[in-house]
């Protein structure tokens, strides 16, 4: 059993006149860094279906950038929830609490999730999801079009937790990076993996990592600086980044708290030859 984790939690709200319109958002070829101070109360979505809830949309698929996948923080008020959460059938989900109580119904099972609480759920299952008690409860809803593959089953769902895993350290990092994974590597059913990587102050992505997963890498805890293509980007908790496939990345952990972020990326499965 993990120790208990903080987990950054958007308040939304809106700056003053006097506040000064430069920022760190920034939106490239290769990347894009959404920082925490944009997630403000202008810029989130209502969804149909959704009650006392609001989104702040991260990623969502776009042509000649990064196509899997769509991100979103939701953010569901008490009494707030969906009966109908999931518009496309074909559609899978990772669900990641970062603060408040939500109760999760898949299929008639329940679970009750709390903060660092994940939760898999396959394509073509029904579920519904309420926020429970007095105060919001906000988690990050990640979604894919699921791929199957002849003589694959569709995967069983998930529910586990941050705590509930232990983190692999990567070679030759004496532990000081390591990845929770939420997802069995080993299970080819799965054609995306969500986990939570985790650094200690100092620690390091030894190598610039160019790779054909597109990924959605959100800061849970502490800060860093990112290497995104030629660029090299300070971000901390609450920060958003969004790459394409190719892009380089690597990075160094700021301290004096560990560096952690939770990455969405695309997995086990041969690149589609067209649309």
């Amino acid at each position: 059993m993990q120790p208990d984790r903080s987990y950054y939690t958007p308040t939304g709200g809106l700056p003053g006149q006097s506040h000064l319109l430069t920022g760190r958002a920034v939106f490239t070829d290769a990347y894009a860094v959404i920082p925490k101070g944009v997630m403000t109360d202008i810029v989130t979505s209502a969804l149909p279906h959704w009650r006392a809830t609001r989104a702040w949309i991260l990623a969502r698929p776009l042509s000649g950038f990064a196509e899997t996948f769509s991100q979103a923080i939701i953010e569901v008020g008490p009494g707030g929830g969906s009966e109908m959460p999931e518009p496309d059938p074909g559609a899978e989900a990772a669900l990641f609490v970062v603060s408040g109580t939500l109760d999760l119904d898949c299929a008639g099972t329940g679970s009750r999730l709390e903060a660092g609480g994940f939760a898999y759920i396959p394509p073509g299952l029904a579920w519904r999801i309420a926020a429970v008690g007095d105060t919001a409860a906000v988690f990050h809803w990640i979604r894919k079009r699921y791929e199957p593959v002849e003589g694959l089953g569709v995967p069983d769902p998930i529910v586990t937790s941050d705590r509930a895993c232990t983190p692999v350290a990567m070679p030759d990092s004496d532990g000081r990076w390591a990845t929770t994974r939420f997802i069995d590597p080993e299970d080819m059913r799965h054609d995306m993996h969500v986990n939570i990587v985790t650094f200690a102050p100092g620690a390091v992505i030894p190598f610039a990592e160019t790779h054909v997963m597109e990924h959605g890498l959100y800061v849970l805890e502490g800060k860093g600086v990112y290497r995104l293509n030629q660029d090299w980007v300070e971000v901390e908790a609450g920060d958003f980044m969004w790459l394409r496939a190719f892009c380089p990345q690597a990075c160094y952990a700021g301290g004096p708290g560990p560096f952690r972020y939770l990455l969405y990326k695309d997995v086990n499965r041969h690149p589609r030859l067209a649309p």
